[in-house]
């Protein structure tokens, strides 16, 4: 083989490099989203379109190569070596991705990344190298060696999933390491009151209330956010929890059933709360009934002397309440005279309510809240029922919640100070949230309603019968609706028809860049602006 075919050879070979290094990392952060569960992840690959993942540049540089591959059996001479190098280079070139997109969870270098990203380099190494063993690197072969180069470019993505399946051993001890350090850490602190908060909405913001409730009285230690899983609340009890803490509360998530069992075995919750059970992540649980049985796991894992505390207004929360002979707190805004601790005279306003706190011995006291909805009050007396199984009073209660701020991106009002208020729910939403979401808008007296949204995605087979829904209920109460995604908003387009609202003032855009141009040309002062809604990184409609 003469030195200017290796040299040829060799610039393929750093060109590989570099397209394998950018479609590798963009897979890896696609795993990374998918929580590093294979399944998931290859199932993503199946739903997206050839845009993102088998593009039309990547399928012409293999035609081509064998193209040349073919030529070359016939004209064996350097010269259809040297153009059929040239033009694989370009082509694969041309098929690598560099712009740079904005995204909202980036690329995270954890530890656990960064072992699955080498252990994807040393798999293609592999298979590059069995290749290579097999049929030799020769002048006669040297096309079908770019070919397989090319093939290995194009299954990056599979090559990602068999470098997670490779490591799952690996990181499956790793977890139950930590696991066991946290789960026998938590034990060590005997008089540390913890309580687990679960639920299908509302979870977080409860969180932080019930955080801030019992701040008046004790040293709270919180999850922060997103940190609902085994290995996050691992985390936050090997690296943060101390004897200095006198409080801990957890909040716990799940997609499918056990996981809210595993993670109350490992937190040992003594106070368990159960905020609400709804149509969420219904491509993972199918149906409410399994929504249902995995919250419950939170109250099946409380000790005998434990407290399990209940959102009474909640139909299915109600039969879990009626089963349970568990000491529990029932709370709540309708069924008053079954209930432990709950609101009167509520008066909601467009920056935040006020109410009478009461509990059944006949204690009262008034209330002001920054939190903005009548749905947030039911998420504050969870907060409140915590609290009084901690043996606060309803004065250092009213205290805390007079200090509880919006959670951000759950209601959050902002003021950009331009006399356009904006509020922005753009955390997960749900048929649920959405409809609390447009009570609140409604609060405003002046000003268009304005909302931006993509709709709402993870419903399972109600997804698009609730978009709809969606479309009929912004239609009662918005006077602009701005959509973010053709195909998707097309159940909310349809709702909006059906209910005859002012086609004219429907803007469907590809993008939330679009999104914000077109909001810029019909925003005036006074105007409410509802962002609702912000999907996932690895969501793709094309």
């Amino acid at each position: 083989m003469g030195n200017n075919i290796l040299l040829g050879l060799g610039l393929c070979l750093v060109i590989w490099i570099m397209s394998v290094y950018f479609r590798n990392i963009y897979f890896l952060h696609m795993l990374q989203l998918e929580e590093y569960n294979t399944n998931n992840y290859i199932s993503w690959i199946k739903n997206q379109g050839r845009n993102k993942v088998f593009t039309l540049k990547q399928i012409i540089n293999i035609i081509i190569t064998a193209i040349f591959i073919v030529i070359y059996s016939f004209k064996t001479i350097n010269i259809v070596l040297y153009i059929g190098m040239a033009v694989w280079a370009i082509t694969i070139i041309y098929s690598i991705d560099f712009k740079k997109k904005e995204v909202k969870k980036p690329l995270v270098y954890t530890k656990r990344a960064k072992r699955l990203c080498l252990c994807s380099y040393v798999l293609l190494v592999i298979l590059f190298g069995i290749f290579v063993l097999l049929f030799k690197i020769k002048t006669v072969n040297l096309l079908l060696i770019l070919l397989w180069m090319s093939v290995l470019y194009f299954y990056v993505p599979y090559n990602m999933a068999l470098a997670s399946v490779c490591m799952k051993p690996i990181e499956n001890r790793i977890n139950k390491y930590y696991y066991d350090m946290a789960y026998n850490k938590v034990r060590k602190f005997e008089n540390l009151k913890i309580v687990g908060i679960t639920g299908s909405f509302g979870k977080t913001t409860t969180k932080f209330i019930t955080n801030q409730i019992l701040k008046q009285k004790y040293n709270v230690l919180m999850t922060p956010n997103s940190f609902n899983t085994p290995m996050g609340i691992s985390k936050v009890v090997n690296n943060t929890l101390s004897n200095e803490h006198e409080a801990f509360v957890v909040e716990m998530g799940a997609r499918k059933i056990g996981e809210i069992e595993e993670v109350a075995k490992l937190a040992n919750p003594k106070i368990g709360v159960l905020t609400s059970i709804g149509p969420t992540h219904l491509e993972t649980f199918k149906n409410l009934e399994n929504i249902s049985k995995t919250k419950y796991e939170l109250i099946e894992e409380l000790p005998t002397d434990g407290i399990a505390i209940f959102n009474y207004d909640n139909n299915y929360i109600k039969k879990l309440a009626d089963k349970t002979f568990k000491e529990k707190i029932l709370y709540g805004l309708d069924d008053v005279e079954n209930l432990d601790l709950f609101a009167q005279d509520i008066k909601v306003f467009d920056k935040g309510s006020i109410f009478t706190l009461k509990d059944k011995e006949g204690n009262s006291i008034v209330c002001k809240s920054k939190l903005l909805g009548k749905h947030n009050i039911s998420n504050l007396l969870a907060g409140a029922a915590v609290a009084r199984a901690l043996g606060l009073t309803f004065e250092e209660i009213r205290r805390g919640i007079e200090t509880v701020e919006p959670v951000p991106h759950r209601l959050q009002l902002i003021d950009p100070g331009t006399g356009v208020i904006v509020i922005d729910d753009a955390f997960n939403s749900n048929p649920v949230g959405c409809k609390a979401a447009l009570d609140v808008i409604s609060n405003f007296k002046e000003g268009n309603k304005i909302v931006v949204t993509p709709g709402m995605v993870e419903l399972g087979l109600e997804e698009d019968e609730a978009n709809k829904e969606f479309g009929h209920n912004m239609a009662e109460v918005c006077d602009y609706i701005i959509l973010v995604g053709r195909k998707k908003t097309q159940p909310i387009y349809e709702g909006l028809k059906e209910k005859s609202f002012d086609m004219s003032k429907v803007f469907v855009v590809n993008s939330l860049n679009e999104a914000t141009v077109r909001l810029q040309s019909i925003v005036r002062p006074k105007d409410v602006v509802l962002f609702e809604n912000d999907l996932p990184d690895t969501f793709n409609e094309n």
